[in-house]
């Protein structure tokens, strides 16, 4: 379904600071300052992955980048270069100044060119997103959210000063640019985040952690066992009937439910299945039960978590296993040491089906697992360790989301200040936005009256011959 509201009275409406305008500006409708160019149909018989003219489609709108290449005829006036602003037309409604090599703009997609005498093109890169997410949160659809030209517009877009709209580019460019540098210098958290726990995890099942305190308490040497020997019951593979409307369907988890080696039992992770699981199957989940991924890409194949939730309420799909054990303090050293690197390698190089399909390990790989095993005394030790130190590196991760969150904050509000008119000075030599609206009004009147001139000298030519 499309946008069926009328867009400037939601933005009267909204109470979102990105739709505010200073008193001294204009709004106007947006279609009144730019030229909106919907993409064409271009024939996808002809598209590939190398040879040709790069192609923009919606999903290049957010990466930037071509991935589909055109080697049929090209049609005049349908190349977008760099610099110049696209529009995604389903989904989310992204749009930016497109920063990659020359393309051609494909269907679903449009290029909105504003008349630079009177709007600043970066401007628009940075007021028109809040317009277009208003946009998307009224647009209701079963499927796809789709977005109109016409739409776009309709929207009544903030007008300052020529001058003015200068200022602010050149003020929000040097802002964001701050916010830019400081994102860079944290993406590199997240990778050192995780290889400090992979060394935690390595120094803590070599016998590291604990070495003092081995050697102080005069414990045994560490022993390698195979994992079935270590536990009471499995592995046992879950079950996965379709899905289904059936409001009394059994709840499943899916694969995202342990994919990140903890539960995740939000509704993303976990489906409605059609069928009614008896109270008596071996398949619903207890308390304490371990999950082990038995098929998944090779980064996660293997990934494990402990089940912590009501038993007899969630029921686990047949792409993982299930292990149970005995003892608390054994199931949360098992659950740390199978998320390991050593426990993730062995899973790597003992999958199946790597060749095109899902790799896939077996119970009788995961039951010839080797474990690295502490005397009895020291496994405490060892689980306290892990938690103490990786407990530290959660928290370090949250102060990064914190940080980042903190950057988003901040861009918002400079443009929230910006559209209030707050953000540069003003300068009583500007050209006042009410002189500038009567400026585009008066062009848009000339260019009118000549292409009803030139319609009519058309017109009288016919007659003539």
């Amino acid at each position: 379904m499309s946008f069926s509201h009328d867009v400037a009275d939601l933005v009267a409406r909204s109470n979102d600071p990105l739709h505010n305008t200073a008193d001294w500006w204009q709004r106007i409708p947006l279609g009144d300052v730019c030229n909106i160019l919907n993409g064409f149909p271009f024939q996808s018989q002809y598209f590939n992955g190398s040879g040709g003219a790069p192609v923009i489609r919606i999903r290049d709108v957010t990466s930037g980048m071509c991935a589909t290449f055109y080697s049929g005829e090209i049609p005049e006036g349908y190349w977008v270069e760099p610099s110049d602003m696209v529009i995604g037309m389903d989904g989310d409604f992204n749009c930016r100044l497109w920063p990659s090599e020359r393309g051609l703009l494909n269907q679903r997609v449009c290029k909105l060119t504003p008349q630079e005498d009177f709007l600043e093109k970066k401007f628009v890169s940075y007021a028109l997103p809040g317009y277009l997410r208003l946009i998307n949160e009224h647009t209701h659809s079963i499927t796809v959210k789709h977005l109109s030209s016409k739409t776009i517009s309709k929207i009544p877009f903030p007008l300052p000063p020529r001058a003015e709209q200068r200022r602010i580019v050149s003020k929000l460019d040097s802002l964001f640019e701050r916010t830019r540098r400081a994102r860079e210098e944290l993406s590199h958290i997240p990778r050192l985040i995780e290889s400090y726990k992979k060394a935690i995890l390595e120094a803590a099942f070599r016998g590291d952690l604990t070495r003092s305190f081995r050697e102080k308490n005069n414990l045994s040497a560490w022993e390698t066992k195979p994992l079935h020997s270590l536990i009471a019951d499995g592995p046992t593979n879950g079950y996965s009937p379709r899905a289904g409307d059936n409001p009394s369907g059994t709840l499943s988890l899916k694969l995202t439910a342990t994919t990140r080696g903890f539960l995740d039992l939000s509704e993303r992770a976990i489906k409605r299945l059609s069928d009614v699981i008896p109270e008596d199957s071996q398949y619903w989940l207890q308390d304490g039960d371990i999950l082990v991924q038995r098929a998944n890409s090779l980064e996660y194949v293997g990934a494990t978590a402990i089940f912590r939730g009501p038993p007899k309420t969630y029921i686990y799909p047949d792409l993982m296993m299930r292990l149970r054990v005995k003892d608390d303090v054994l199931r949360q050293y098992l659950w740390r040491f199978l998320n390991s690197p050593d426990a993730r390698s062995y899973f790597k190089n003992h999958a199946t089906g790597t060749a095109g399909n899902m790799p896939k390990i077996n119970g009788r790989t995961l039951k010839a697992l080797p474990v690295p095993m502490p005397s009895e005394l020291e496994m405490p030790e060892v689980v306290e360790r892990i938690e103490t130190k990786l407990a530290y590196v959660e928290s370090t991760t949250s102060e990064y989301t914190r940080a980042v969150s903190l950057l988003n904050h901040l861009d918002q509000a400079n443009l929230a200040k910006a559209f209030r008119g707050e953000l540069v000075s003003q300068d009583p030599s500007d050209e006042p936005a009410s002189v500038l609206l009567e400026r585009i009004c008066a062009a848009r009147a000339e260019q009118t009256k000549n292409t009803r001139r030139g319609r009519g000298k058309t017109a009288n030519a016919r007659v003539a011959a």
